[in-house]
């Protein structure tokens, strides 16, 4: 089936160009020169990518881009301006649209944008489960949970990663903001081309810019050869700079100009290369409140915050907190040549109750120390003796109002009840042997709605739990 394009501009010339342009590809093509009928058309007929003018009159081009990205989503909006409109621009691309074009574009640039948004369409369609396919395709790049929250970053993941946008990732630091950027690569139309992440906040000024860009024989002192810089390895794949808050004002502005002119120089050199690469940032700092302070670029930030992901603390996701414990603990039994395999109910209580400052990271140290402490196959709550002794946190700030005060007694009371279910259902099933049906019958109970404590707390009847001979009522 030939894909659907509809060329939107109150300029004769302009449609004209586009319809020659794209005669030879194999599409259908059609065209308007308002706002209004470019919305009529896309709800009568459907079209996979609109090519679409921003100043028209009437309904204009930004418009029409929110209006049809409200309705159909799905459709790629490539977009059309004037040079005095790149700002304008941008907007467009933070409401949606796939990509734009400067006018006056070259006939191959038209082409090779329509392609990009039809090939990124052709990976969506590949991928209609997106729930089950998102799940196991990110899982194995150790993103693991199932959570409302991680769900969510799933989700985007999966709407980000077929498009060629800028994306930010912000976060707590170890809440693994480098595994997202790297699902995301390995998701993507570059995904045969290099993954390369940059460390922002390891490098000085002058060797992080020599690390971005490169630099040539004797351009500073030590350049004692040529070296390429990270755009130019990264070339057809992706550049994750991490910790972009860290940069100076001054690597900040050489930043903006190559993610605006898509080019750049080695340190100390005449000739301008071309950057051809997908960019990631990720930040655990507050780059807006940083530009109000003046220590971030606006325009930077405007030009990096195109596709925004926020990675949740570990804090925010408890329910993952167990599968993520089991993963560790798999791979570090397997390191350690030790059979340890279990966790003890008291020390899943540690775990899922501590508020991991460190996020994963601290989890996945924590659950090494304790493999290596463990004596059996299972670690118990003594070999968590570093995260126990730290020293009592709470998740919210102390009030400084009479309504802040009401919302943390709210907050405390809803903590204190979900403590009081979790043992309910705990101590029950041990007095019933782990037997679901008994343990709902002794509580008077209907047993789906113990089950849904169950699931809420992620309670499992696990093997070694349940009696010798008994046929594994869960």
């Amino acid at each position: 089936m030939k894909a659907r394009i509809l060329v939107v501009d109150d300029e004769e010339i302009v449609i004209r160009s586009c319809l020659r342009i794209l005669a030879d590809g194999d599409y259908e093509v059609a065209a308007v020169q308002s706002g209004a009928e470019a919305l009529r058309k896309v709800d009568e007929n459907g079209y996979d990518v609109l090519i679409l003018d921003i100043m028209m009159p009437g309904i204009d081009g930004l418009e029409v881009l929110q209006r049809v990205k409200e309705i159909h989503p799905e459709i790629d909006v490539i977009m059309v301006t004037g040079l005095s409109q790149i700002e304008t621009a941008v907007r467009c691309m933070k409401l949606g649209a796939f990509d734009y074009l400067p006018k006056p574009f070259d006939p191959d640039e038209l082409k090779l944008v329509v392609e990009r948004a039809l090939e990124r369409r052709r990976l969506l369609k590949e991928n209609l489960d997106l729930k089950s396919e998102v799940s196991s395709k990110y899982r194995l790049e150790n993103i693991i949970g199932s959570s409302p929250r991680i769900q969510e970053v799933y989700r985007l993941i999966a709407k980000g990663a077929p498009t060629n946008s800028t994306v930010l990732l912000t976060g707590e630091s170890g809440t693994g903001k480098e595994l997202v950027a790297r699902a995301i690569h390995y998701n993507s139309l570059r995904k045969d081309k290099p993954f390369v992440a940059v460390d922002c906040n390891s490098l000085s000024e002058n060797l992080l810019e020599s690390e971005l860009f490169g630099h040539v024989k004797g351009s500073f002192t030590g350049a004692v050869s040529n070296k390429k810089g990270m755009f130019e390895v990264a070339h057809g794949g992706t550049l994750f700079l991490d910790e972009i808050g860290n940069i100076s004002l001054s690597t900040q502005a050489k930043l903006l100009r190559v993610i605006q002119e898509r080019e750049f120089r080695a340190v100390g050199d005449t000739r301008t290369q071309v950057a051809n690469v997908r960019l990631i940032a990720a930040t655990n700092k507050d780059l807006k409140a940083m530009v109000a302070e003046g220590t971030f670029r606006e325009d930077l930030y405007y030009r990096i915050n195109i596709f925004p992901i926020r990675v949740p603390p570990l804090r925010e996701r408890r329910d993952d907190i167990p599968s993520l414990a089991f993963h560790f603990l798999k791979a570090f039994s397997r390191e350690l040549e030790k059979e340890v395999s279990e966790f003890s109910e008291g020390a899943l209580n540690v775990l899922v109750n501590y508020d991991w400052p460190g996020n994963v990271r601290e989890l996945e140290n924590s659950v090494h120390r304790a493999a290596i402490l463990a004596t059996d196959k299972v670690i118990r709550k003594a070999h968590l003796v570093n995260i126990i002794d730290m020293s009592p946190r709470h998740d919210f700030e102390i009030p400084k109002t009479g309504d802040e005060l009401k919302r943390v007694k709210k907050v405390a009371r809803e903590k204190s009840v979900e403590h009081i279910e979790r043992l309910f259902v705990l101590e029950t099933l041990k007095r019933n042997a782990w037997n679901v049906t008994k343990s709902a019958e002794e509580t008077g109970m209907q047993r789906a709605n113990f089950q849904a404590l169950m699931k809420k707390y992620n309670i499992r009847i696990r093997e070694a739990e349940k009696p010798l001979g008994e046929s594994g009522d869960t």
